[in-house]
């Protein structure tokens, strides 16, 4: 073999374990107990793997705005007032599939409690992929699409930063960052996030 096609294949191999590391760090990983950021970030991340900030340590949630799989506008700054619960998802994730049923579930019952729930679907290179997750699973709240991961770059550091696939984040009525897992839900897990929320006054 040639030094110049030798040369190629390292590089190439080199390529394909960076973005295997990447993939890793950012895609349906995580146990939902790493904290994120650095500094004095406030929040208590508990046995079950939800990390929590006390109301008058919150920080605002930052612009999450976009255009979502129905091709609509939303902009998540538009639900203040309400419990808004920000689940970042992939049809390629298998943990997302697992826990689509347990959202879809928990969403019906506390709409009427002044819980919205909104999806962030990232890295999926086409829109049908979604699209077609969201058929599958039964999927009626809104997810905003988000292929290159930019909305997930928008959390100040030291907040409760989503840093896997799936993340849950989950927003107060006063539009500030109150809990996050960075873990699959089933529905029991997630009713343990949004009920202290709905019971503040």
């Amino acid at each position: 073999m040639s030094s110049g096609r030798a040369s190629r294949r390292r590089f190439t191999l080199l390529a394909a374990t960076a973005v295997a590391g990447v993939l890793t760090l950012s895609a349906c990983g995580g146990d939902g107990t790493k904290a994120g950021g650095g500094g004095n970030t406030n929040f208590v991340t508990g046995s079950g793997g939800i990390s929590t900030v006390a109301k008058g340590d919150r920080t605002d949630a930052p612009k999450l705005d976009g255009t979502t799989l129905d091709g609509e506008a939303l902009d998540v700054a538009d639900y203040k007032g309400k419990i808004v619960v920000l689940n970042f998802w992939g049809s390629w994730c298998g943990p997302c599939r697992a826990e689509a049923k347990h959202f879809q579930k928990v969403a019906q019952e506390t709409e009427d409690q002044g819980v919205q729930f909104v999806g962030i679907n990232t890295r999926d290179p086409q829109k049908s992929l979604a699209v077609s997750f969201e058929e599958d699973f039964g999927v009626t709240y809104p997810s905003i699409y988000d292929p290159t991961g930019k909305l997930l770059l928008r959390f100040p550091k030291g907040t409760l930063a989503p840093q896997a696939i799936p993340s849950t984040v989950v927003v107060d009525r006063d539009g500030r960052i109150a809990a996050r897992t960075l873990a699959a839900l089933d529905a029991e897990k997630l009713r343990k996030m949004i009920d202290p929320l709905i019971a503040e006054k």
